[in-house]
């Protein structure tokens, strides 16, 4: 089943219903503490605990990177849409789970050397946009959350730093472990908060990894589970670091048949064939996240580009093809696709906080 209407869908135009409907699926999603899927490390049984005991504000949502990013939702939400009929349950709910002793649990649980790849960039890059919405708000409940947020925000700070150096090679997959899509991430935090070392640590890694990519086999994607496109990744992580021009030769040499690819099938929205797989309903997501890259990397490019219209409408077919599997009514795709159609709806990714 998909469950909404689509049609009238657009970027940075967020219909008050639908804000509404995915306030309420992520606020009872952060609550529903099972099913859940811990990919832990354990050293001896005493570890062995129920979500909740590890980790009290991010225990919901089936796993903890998407319990992280639906608290992004409810803030973003309360930020954006004060008037929204869920502010009051928000506002209470964001308190009870981002408490300071809960977040300083976390942050334990986090620090500890068998924890080191938990989560590994995907869940911190997630947690530090969260920690970069409630930046700088002028809030009085925002302020105390975000402050809350610091211990976690500066032990994967220091993961980040020692972790990038060492990593050889990028991570190109559709799924959670994309190192593109983490670098664009951790590049945004780094300019919200002016941390000007992490930015240019980031920097360094992308131009390493992506500056020489040329030919990009468009054609090999997507795989069956994907959510992401590792080839719209690195074109959405290198619009932010190149100026419009030579980003634009960059992305020539990166996908020189987009022209084409955009119009004869091969880059086209995909369809879900059973929303109730938690694997297979990654390729609604899969239209959501490349609706924002194409969307990013369109505006990124100078006025004139022959790529810069075309880009634009396929990432609103992405868009209005991922939105329609958002509250399906099935937990496999209602724990986490409301995250990925407001981030691309409210291009968060272009816009600071």
């Amino acid at each position: 089943m998909q469950a909404e209407d689509s049609t009238a869908v657009s970027f940075d135009q967020l219909d008050p219903h639908a804000a509404s409907a995915w306030a309420r699926l992520v606020l009872t999603s952060v609550d529903t503490e099972f099913p859940n899927k811990m990919s832990l490390v354990y050293v001896d049984a005493s570890q062995v605990k129920t979500p909740r005991q590890n980790f009290p504000a991010f225990y919901g949502c089936f796993d903890w990177h998407s319990s992280v990013h639906g608290h992004w939702v409810l803030a973003r939400l309360l930020r954006t849409v004060p008037d929204l009929p869920e502010a009051e349950p928000i506002r209470a709910t964001l308190d009870r789970h981002l408490s300071k002793a809960n977040l300083e649990q976390e942050a334990a649980f986090f620090a500890r050397d068998e924890h080191k790849s938990f989560e590994r960039m995907y869940g911190w890059a997630w947690f530090l946009r969260l920690t970069m919405e409630l930046d700088g708000w002028d809030d009085a409940d925002g302020r105390r959350w975000r402050e809350n947020l610091r211990p976690l925000e500066q032990l994967l700070r220091k993961r980040i730093a020692a972790y990038l150096p060492l990593l050889s090679y990028p991570i190109r997959v559709g799924q959670h472990t994309d190192t593109a899509f983490a670098l664009g991430q951790l590049f945004d935090y780094a300019h919200a908060v002016d941390d000007p070392e992490l930015a240019a640590l980031v920097a360094k890694s992308a131009r390493t990894f992506y500056r020489d990519d040329k030919n990009y086999p468009v054609a090999y994607e997507p795989s069956g589970h994907d959510f992401f496109s590792s080839c719209w990744n690195e074109a959405d992580l290198m619009r932010r670091l190149l100026p419009a021009d030579e980003f634009a030769r960059w992305l020539d040499a990166f996908v020189p048949n987009a022209a084409s690819q955009l119009t004869d099938g091969t880059i086209q929205p995909v369809q879900v064939t059973d929303v109730t797989d938690g694997k297979l309903v990654h390729l609604a997501g899969l239209n959501l996240s490349r609706a924002w890259c194409l969307r990013a990397v369109a505006e990124a490019l100078p006025e004139g580009h022959p790529l810069k219209q075309p880009l634009r409408e396929s990432a609103l077919r992405h868009l209005q093809a991922g939105v329609a599997y958002v509250n399906s009514g099935h937990y496999e795709g209602d724990h986490w696709l409301a995250t990925f159609a407001l981030y691309a709806i409210t291009e968060s990714g272009r816009r600071a906080p």
